[in-house]
């Protein structure tokens, strides 16, 4: 009893030394709480970091870029070749070498500068450039920088989007990539599957485990990437896996979009050519011609999205032919079309899209920028021109110029158009005819402002056109003009690799613009105004020697046109009016036959 006292009594007086720290700690926890760097703070983080990681995001730091600049107020005129040498062999040169060091998540300060240098996001903390590294969890983390720099650097060339992807469709995406890793080629459900597909004259259920959308291209690169993210959206809606359908006109274009597996189709499938696949008109012939009885279905079945004669009466949209199509295992799938609109008026679809897309102008922006990441060799190409060249500008104007026909369109036309929309619309300045070294800027402008404009068209004219408009020309309002255009091939080349990768790295520079002015009709700047969260200035389709007014107006939505929707309800009444029959849909501005998608009624 005695020790226990005496232990009792030291404890005692151990506690009343203490009592003091103890005051003290009392008085002060109200203000650490107060303070921005408090535990409680630290504990907020915490659990966003968690919550973030439940997406797919890290904490990596981002990785650095060498940034050359221009010299002030020059206008240039520039090739390919002069910005990375010739395109021969870009195909091989796949490997790269991530410039600037990372030491503890964090650049070296001569790698750190370099990068900050005329890049959108050179403001952000830590926490918020991982989550826009990895655009608010719509991307998924876990690729290895190197093996794909563009998917961890391009947030670093372009101001974050207001556009959040919805929770619903982050866990889509993450459920989908596990269905693509489990049934994608090399796996062995994959060859199992593949197998029984073949070997199976028809099917009596849709039991089969793995199902597959392969996407087949046709037309020019813009048409392929709008039909590729429209065919993803169809897949996600139908638990397919989808496989597409590469030929070497694509190689080294884009990085593997899912991780730890591939997009790519073997060349060696049986189902690389679509010759002996039974076509979906002659399913729905049958289906007719058994008064809608009980079909025995095809184990693959090739589905002609593009726009064709009979286009309006295939009936995609409809529930009774989803029905079918869904208990087919194999779909080939061929669209040049932007076909989202078509899959928003299908009811079966109706309550998943209003969960996932939540913003309907907005997905072409999510599904384009989860899908394409520019490969190293691409993405070499980009950055190279873009700090040489735009990184210092005050503002950034894209200028895409598509002639439809230009045998019959006269360049004077096309350059008094473009003249028109971006004089008026006070885009660009009008030009003093005088020298620069002698011109008197207007009296409150203290610093002058450059504006880099970007010209992407086949026919080098119209750069050329522009750049001599403004070179050794002063402006009305003391603003200096760089003009540049990367390439001019003449004409659209189809199947042809390099022609492609110059396509690919004028859409992706087009939209790091701040203002984008485009052709209508043109899938190539429908791209670009969706990677670049962008609604352009539309220049008016001339078809000849003739004028336009207005030369251009306003878009209303950054969304792909769909330039063929149907045309007839499900019960084959016409639709007249989307605007007023069919929720989030209005009639495209640039094509009046076809629709787009807006985020009102």
């Amino acid at each position: 009893m005695e020790i226990f006292q005496v232990t009792k009594d030291r404890m005692v007086q151990s506690f009343k030394k203490l009592t003091p720290f103890f005051v003290v700690i009392l008085i002060a926890l109200p203000f650490v709480l107060m303070n921005s760097k408090s535990s409680f703070s630290f504990f907020q983080e915490f659990t966003k970091e968690k919550m973030l990681q439940l997406v797919g995001e890290n904490k990596n730091g981002h990785n650095n870029t060498n940034v050359t600049t221009t010299n002030g107020g020059s206008v240039h005129n520039i090739s390919y070749h002069n910005i990375n040498g010739s395109y021969n062999n870009v195909e091989n040169d796949t490997k790269s070498k991530v410039q600037g060091k990372i030491q503890n998540g964090s650049a070296t300060g001569e790698g750190k500068a370099a990068t900050t240098i005329g890049l959108k996001n050179d403001s952000l903390t830590g926490s918020t450039n991982n989550k826009e590294k990895f655009l608010d969890g719509l991307v998924a983390s876990g690729v290895d920088e190197p093996s794909c720099m563009s998917r961890h650097q391009s947030h670093l060339y372009r101001k974050a989007s207001p556009h959040k992807p919805s929770w619903h469709l982050i866990s889509k995406l993450r459920k989908y990539e596990e269905i693509h890793r489990r049934c994608g080629p090399n796996s062995k459900a994959y060859q199992k599957s593949m197998k029984e597909i073949l070997h199976s004259k028809s099917i009596k259920s849709d039991s089969a485990k793995c199902k597959y959308l392969i996407w087949t291209p046709a037309n020019g690169l813009g048409n392929q990437m709008i039909s590729m993210a429209a065919t993803f959206l169809y897949a996600l809606l139908t638990d397919r896996v989808m496989l597409v359908r590469f030929g070497k006109d694509k190689q080294g274009l884009f990085c593997e979009p899912f991780l730890n597996s591939t997009w790519l189709l073997p060349e060696n499938s049986p189902f690389w050519s679509d010759n002996h696949v039974e076509t979906y008109e002659s399913l729905v012939e049958k289906e007719k011609a058994n008064n809608n009885s009980k079909l025995d279905l095809p184990s693959a079945l090739f589905l002609n999205l593009q726009y064709q004669q009979n286009y309006h009466d295939k009936f995609f949209h409809c529930d009774d032919k989803q029905a079918l199509l869904i208990k087919v295992p194999l779909l080939i799938l061929q669209s040049d079309q932007y076909f989202v609109p078509s899959l928003f008026m299908t009811p079966l679809f109706n309550e998943e899209l209003e969960k996932m897309l939540v913003e309907k102008d907005a997905v072409f922006h999510h599904l384009g920028r989860y899908l394409f990441h520019p490969s190293n060799s691409a993405w070499r190409l980009i950055t190279k021109f873009y700090h040489q060249h735009l990184a210092k500008a005050d503002e950034k104007i894209g200028l895409q110029i598509r002639v439809f026909n230009p045998s019959k369109t006269p360049q004077q036309a096309i350059m008094n158009l473009v003249l028109n929309c971006t004089l008026e619309n006070k885009l660009l300045p009008n030009v003093i005819d005088m020298n620069i070294s002698n011109s008197v800027y207007p009296s409150g402008i203290n610093k002058t402002i450059t504006k880099a404009v970007l010209v992407t068209s086949l026919y080098p004219e119209y750069g050329e056109n522009l750049k001599m408009m403004y070179m050794n020309k002063s402006t009305v309002t003391g603003e200096l003009i760089e003009v540049y255009q990367p390439s001019g091939e003449e004409k659209q080349k189809f199947n042809d690799n390099t022609h492609n990768m110059k396509a690919l790295v004028d859409m992706y520079l087009l939209s790091l613009s701040d203002v984008l002015v485009t052709t209508s009709l043109s899938t190539f700047g429908y791209v670009a105004q969706g990677f670049g969260n962008l609604k352009p200035w539309l220049l008016y389709r001339l078809g000849g020697n003739k004028s336009h007014y207005p030369a251009c107006e306003r878009e209303f939505s950054m969304e792909p046109c769909y330039h063929y929707p149907p045309k007839n309800f499900c019960s084959g009444k016409a639709i007249h009016d989307f605007a007023s029959s069919l929720i989030y849909m209005r009639q495209c501005k640039d094509y009046s036959s076809g629709v787009k998608m807006v985020n009102d009624f």
